[in-house]
């Protein structure tokens, strides 16, 4: 299934219930569930909030993906940005010692079992893989 979804944090509802829609007709093991939320909803914010030259919707497309689904998003008119290639946050540091920002893209590459960047044409695409382990 593939929808798009405007650039508005009012999105992330319709985000869901799609999702939800995928997982029931696609037979999806339903305990992946919440990653695939959470990691699509992080990415969808970040596209939202920090490409901000591009007033083109964004593309959400998930399937199954052999033990799984896979999910991608897919942002037009944009500034490179990877997400894969975000600078590294130190968890273990006391509060007063972290930057504000990344802690959101960290939970995503530590929950999900794939995460892909391509670039190309201003055109910028995630995918991940989420499997029932």
């Amino acid at each position: 299934m593939q929808q798009t979804f405007k650039r508005s944090f009012d999105e992330l509802k319709n985000i869901v219930t799609m999702t939800e829609t995928v997982f029931r007709e696609e037979g999806l093991q339903p305990e992946l569930r919440h990653v695939v939320d959470l990691a699509t909803e992080e990415l969808f914010v970040n596209m939202v909030t920090y490409n901000t030259e591009s007033h083109e919707d964004i593309l959400i497309q998930m399937k199954p993906h052999e033990h799984g689904v896979e999910v991608s998003l897919t942002d037009y008119n944009v500034e490179r940005f990877d997400p894969t290639a975000a600078g590294h946050v130190d968890v273990d540091a006391p509060l007063s010692e972290r930057s504000p920002g990344g802690l959101g893209l960290y939970l995503v590459m530590k929950m999900v079992d794939s995460i892909h960047y391509e670039y190309r044409n201003r055109q910028s695409s995630i995918t991940f893989i989420v499997d029932r382990k």
